[in-house]
């Protein structure tokens, strides 16, 4: 799903970026764009980088 339409950005994109050690709105923006124009879609990249760090832990906790 598109969660920044400005530049394109899809959820599956941000969850990659996360995936490659992203862990903050501010480290996914820096490498994608997302949320750097109108900034509609800030809260709902934000929730994405959450969800992403909070599986990660789980993983990491289980493992």
């Amino acid at each position: 799903m598109y969660v920044c339409i400005c530049r394109q950005i899809t959820d599956n994109q941000i969850r990659e970026i996360c995936r490659g050690g992203a862990s903050s709105l501010t480290d996914v923006r820096a490498q994608s764009g997302v949320a750097s124009e109108c900034g509609k879609c800030g809260k709902l990249a934000q929730s994405i980088v959450k969800e992403f760090s909070k599986s990660a832990e789980f993983v990491n906790a289980a493992g």
